[in-house]
């Protein structure tokens, strides 16, 4: 499908907001440390937090420094993976997070229901923040080859000019019209994932390439590429394995079929994890074997992964964050982003 759907003169200026100061609450003081700071950690003090009932982590971004960004609905956090200490707490517009990216200079862009949030590490506060997309609900966020942040909301797809602030296109009459998750495939160019399936986008020129929309399953939720290049899709009822030059469906990975499948990765050792709404697995790529199931996390329901994040995997639920241990295969519910049941 070779048309463009519609292109904002680049002199648009992306920012409603620039250079809005937010505060960065130091957290390296409080009474005790969410793991301990041996290499290896061996415990972890389980303490609820008392703020608000909802610990949804729906993002998790390593960035260039080693930390990892933990966006929750109690906000954003910048910890410390290899012993989970909190490093700072950055005050947000929006608290609700559940997309987030790191630009080429390092910057990390949040999405939220209220639009994007441009946070800068290295004082740890907002710079700027925007209202200018097909919609502010942003639901998925992901940074090109060429440097430009692509952003998903409930009513398309946009591309931003991170260092310059501008809106450079926007994709409004996108095919299944809500871009839930984005990927680029190993040419380069973009897939989008929505509620009718896939739509491939040229990450150049903004035009839309070609549709997939017979996928079981339809609504796609989540995607990530394997060593191969070949697309595994999460959807409502399972997992899918697309061929990413053509769109073509593989297979439907038969272990996962009737699972609901809302988060994938795969790590260092080209082990796939897979997230659903009853428990996070462990499967072998290549035949599709479940190879374990993660025990002792704050939910079964799992919104978000990073793997190979300070010697770790870590895990976002609706509950709140654990991280897994590469030798034993257990979780360990974070010590302070996490509900009273999640600590439990």
């Amino acid at each position: 499908m070779a048309r463009k759907v519609s292109q904002i003169a680049a002199a648009a200026f992306l920012w409603s907001g620039v250079a809005i100061a937010a505060s960065a609450q130091m957290s390296e003081t409080e009474p005790a440390p969410v793991v301990n700071e041996s290499p290896r950690p061996l415990s972890v003090e389980r303490r609820a937090n008392p703020i608000a009932p909802d610990y949804r982590v729906g993002a998790l971004q390593a960035d260039y420094t080693g930390s990892l960004w933990v966006g929750s609905h109690q906000g954003l956090a910048r910890i410390n993976p290899e012993t989970g200490r909190i490093q700072a707490q950055v005050a947000v517009p929006n608290r609700f997070i559940d997309a987030m990216a790191q630009d080429n200079v390092g910057r990390i862009w949040l999405g939220t229901p209220e639009g994007l949030v441009r946070v800068e590490p290295r004082i740890n506060e907002i710079t700027a923040q925007n209202f200018r997309l097909p919609s502010n609900r942003v639901l998925s966020t992901l940074v090109d080859g060429r440097g430009f942040l692509w952003v998903g909301t409930d009513r398309g797809l946009a591309m931003i000019s991170p260092d310059e602030g501008l809106l450079m296109t926007t994709l409004q009459a996108l095919p299944g019209v809500s871009a839930n998750a984005l990927t680029l495939a190993p040419d380069g160019n973009l897939w989008v994932g929505t509620l009718e399936g896939l739509v491939r986008v040229n990450t150049a020129s903004a035009y839309l390439m070609n549709q997939v929309t017979d996928l079981p399953g339809r609504s796609v939720q989540t995607m990530a590429v394997d060593p191969h290049g070949n697309l595994w899709v999460g959807t409502p009822t399972g997992l899918l394995v697309v061929d990413s030059r053509t769109g073509q469906l593989l297979r439907s990975v038969t272990s996962l079929r009737g699972r609901d499948v809302g988060a994938i990765a795969f790590d260092a050792n080209r082990n796939l994890w897979v997230g659903t709404r009853n428990g996070l697995l462990k499967l072998n790529p290549y035949n599709g074997a479940v190879v374990s199931r993660v025990p002792n996390l704050p939910s079964e329901h799992i919104l978000s992964i990073s793997p190979d994040t300070g010697n770790k995997i870590w895990v976002g639920t609706t509950e709140g964050l654990a991280w897994i241990s590469t030798t034993t295969g257990r979780g360990t519910p974070h010590g302070s982003i996490v509900s009273a049941v999640g600590a439990q």
